[in-house]
């Protein structure tokens, strides 16, 4: 049973989702039906070029319970994650959760997140590195560059996460309007891990998560950026500088 359960929001970027479409909004659509609540914001912008925003738009006219977001102004999917954050926390949801599409997270987690931010915690990460959780169907090279970036960003960070790099996270909705106020340095993966060190002086706590999709070749270019925000990130740390925030 979860406790103190609030209306929840799901934010999940969309793009080239045809194939999986069905599949991944009927399981959302159980967990929801078994909850007795909720709400999806499918963000979706130019970067999908198949029928995904018509197939999101169609589910929106007979379930109010999904809403469509077109954005073809974002620039990167970091724009498409906090695009949909931003129109949750506007709609003044309490618990706000990011997942990926495509059955890579598991919709049947999301009653765990909300159990443990129902429990005080103010951010909710998904791990796939400890007990209970895996990586599935994705390339061993991919599998190292994700073990391997979170020993390095803890090393530098002073972090202590056993998963940096995970995209399955709940929040707070008082931590999602910090979140909005940051200067997000990052473009490509290392988002996840901006965002975990921007908010580790939070309440967190980790839980065991499947990642089950195959994973997109990681570009020199997202490399690059994620060095580069690291460093950033390193060099504030041993400076004792804080965090550049917003307006």
């Amino acid at each position: 049973m979860i406790e103190n359960l609030k209306n929840f929001a799901v934010v999940v970027p969309m793009a080239n989702e045809e194939n999986e479409f069905e599949l991944f909004i009927n399981e959302l659509k159980d967990v929801m039906d078994n909850l007795g609540c909720g709400t999806v914001y499918l963000v979706v912008d130019n970067v999908s070029t198949d029928s995904t925003l018509a197939l999101c738009r169609a589910l929106e006219e007979n379930d109010s319970r999904f809403l469509t977001v077109f954005a073809p102004e974002n620039r990167h999917v970091i724009d498409a994650y906090v695009r949909g954050l931003a129109e949750a926390y506007r709609a003044g949801h309490e618990y706000i959760i990011e997942m990926d599409a495509g059955m890579s997270h598991d919709p049947k987690a999301i009653p765990l997140f909300l159990d443990k931010l129902g429990k005080g915690y103010t951010c909710v990460f998904g791990n796939r590195f400890i007990p209970g959780g895996a990586i599935t169907s994705t390339p061993l090279k991919r599998r190292l560059l994700s073990r391997g970036g979170t020993l390095l960003a803890n090393l530098l960070l002073g972090t202590r996460l056993a998963d940096m790099t995970s995209g399955f996270q709940g929040f707070h909705a008082d931590v999602v309007a910090k979140l909005l106020k940051y200067e997000l340095l990052s473009t490509a993966h290392f988002y996840q891990t901006e965002l975990r060190y921007l908010l580790r002086k939070e309440k967190y706590t980790e839980l065991p998560i499947t990642y089950r999709a195959p994973s997109p070749r990681v570009s020199r270019k997202a490399v690059l950026n994620a060095l580069k925000v690291l460093l950033h990130y390193f060099m504030l740390r041993i400076t004792g500088k804080p965090a550049v925030t917003g307006t």
